[in-house]
């Protein structure tokens, strides 16, 4: 029983937590990282794309001095990507899903939090417009922000996550009463699982 729970913790944990992950970092190759704001300032960036570049997915990595940078669902950046003057993605990025930071440097303090602002599907060749600027969110420490793009990423189905955190939940309370059960006892032991008493003998019930 327990070692089904932990499977389909196991499972769950792939399906709904490194799956995404993986397809959103490491799937298709990278087309490049780019400086978006540093020193106080931001500015846009044009990066020339080609049809088979498509599908782009689109990262944003911020640096700040900060544990965390998510509060109260406030937009934190927004990003927007413009070709020929029309805009094919519009994102507010507001790191929720950033637990675990990475550390940008051993003998710094910043941390380097990440958030996905979509996919461009289809790429029309030619150069492409990609702007971020500061959302509404205050009191962050920002000290650089770049922007990621990955050529041929393969797209997640919608269905993972959910049907992860289900099989995580299954498992966790099929464990948990594995082990308020197995407190108990398990039911009756079995009288033959130990030997009888000597009849007779030293140490011996007395002989009749």
């Amino acid at each position: 029983m327990r070692f089904l729970c932990v499977l389909l913790l196991i499972a769950g944990a792939a399906i709904g937590i490194f799956y995404p992950w993986a397809m959103s970092n490491f799937s298709g190759h990278a087309i490049g990282t780019y400086r978006v704001y540093e020193g106080g300032r931001f500015r846009p960036v044009t990066v020339q794309l080609a049809a088979s570049d498509a599908p782009v997915r689109v990262l944003v990595d911020l640096t700040a001095r900060a544990e965390r940078v998510a509060g109260q669902q406030r937009t934190v950046l927004t990003l927007t990507a413009a070709h020929g003057g029309r805009t094919v993605l519009a994102s507010a990025l507001s790191f929720n899903h950033t637990d675990n930071p990475r550390q940008a440097s051993p003998q710094l303090p910043d941390k380097i939090f990440r958030d996905e602002a979509g996919v461009i599907d289809r790429v029309t060749p030619g150069p492409y417009l990609f702007t971020v600027e500061p959302g509404d969110a205050d009191g962050i420490d920002m000290r650089a922000v770049d922007l990621i793009l990955r050529a041929g990423t393969g797209s997640i189905d919608e269905r993972a996550q959910p049907a992860g955190y289900t099989l995580m939940g299954v498992g966790l309370a099929g464990l948990a009463l594995s082990l308020v059960f197995g407190r108990r006892g398990g039911g009756p032991k079995n009288p033959n699982s130990q030997p009888p008493p000597p009849r007779w003998g030293r140490n011996g019930s007395p002989r009749a």
